[in-house]
This record gives C-alpha cells, structure tokens and sequence, in this order.
C-alpha cells in the first residue's frame, strides 16, 4: 500500500463534488505532467488512501480522505477536442495520458491547512508538497508523513506535534 496527496481547485472540482458524485466516486482526469501521470500509472494501486487537498484557493490545505479504486487508465479528456485538456499528439491506440478513479472515504475532523504542515518541516522533511518549487497535482506520501498529518485534525489548529 502507497499513501497519496491529490490536489484539485476548488472551483474545478471540490470535496463535496466528490462526496455528491454518483457512487461518491469520480476519474481524476486532466493531469499533464509526466511525474504525476507515472504515478498514476506505475504505482497507484485499488485500495491505497489519498489525502484530498484544495490548492489555489484561500486557505489551501488537506480537507478530506479518498482512497483510488480503479487501475490507471487512458484519460479520455486528451482524445476530445472540446476540452481543455485535449492534447493533439495523445492517440487512444497509444495513449499518452492516464487517470484513476478515486472515491470519497470521508471529510477531515477540521482541515489541515498548508501554513500548518509548513509549521511541521523538520518532522515531515522530505515531504514533497513543501519543497519549493513542488506544482504536482498528483504526488506519493510517506507513511510516517501521512500518519503524522491525519492525526492533525484531532488537534487544535497550530498545535504542536
């Protein structure tokens, strides 16, 4: 089992849109960066859990759990010349994009806000979402760090660890 942090906006796609999805479910289309499309592909796998995160808002920060319940598959989005996400040299014969599906597990006791993991740098060192410079939508979490963060929520904000 790998452990998970998936960012979406807000405004695109929020928690809730998950929690009011049919089946609580939904694909995590559009990712088009390689890193974060290897990860998918590669090393997600049914059942591991996800850290939902809301980047490019006001308060960024992990608001809820999913866990992946689908291999990785070819992202339909980069084959349709409507969407945004339409890349011209993907081929569904050889596709270049893939996607998961995850499912909603459940919201966080309180979220856990970017300031907060930041106050935690020495104990989560290594932790890609604070390195700088770090713009992945999709990106791999060590277990000690997960554990760490999750039990966050049960804690005042800014308490210490």
């Amino acid at each position: 089992m790998k452990y998970w942090l998936m960012k979406s906006e807000p405004d695109e796609f929020s928690f809730e849109d998950l929690w009011q999805a049919e089946g609580r479910r939904t694909h995590w289309d559009g990712v088009r960066n390689y890193q974060a499309r290897n990860f998918m592909r590669d090393d997600m796998s049914v059942g591991d859990p996800v850290f939902y995160y809301h980047s490019n808002c006001e308060t960024p920060g992990i608001v809820g759990l999913a866990e992946v319940c689908s291999e990785a598959y070819p992202d339909h989005t980069a084959f349709d010349p409507g969407d945004k996400h339409f890349d011209a040299k993907s081929d569904p014969e050889n596709p270049r994009w893939m996607m998961v599906d995850i499912r909603y597990k459940r919201k966080l006791k309180r979220p856990v806000p970017l300031s907060e993991i930041k106050q935690h740098a020495k104990r989560l060192d290594g932790f890609a979402l604070i390195r700088r410079g770090n713009r992945l939508s999709v990106m791999p979490v060590d277990k000690s760090h997960f554990r760490f963060i999750l039990a966050l929520e049960s804690k005042p904000a800014g308490a210490g660890s």
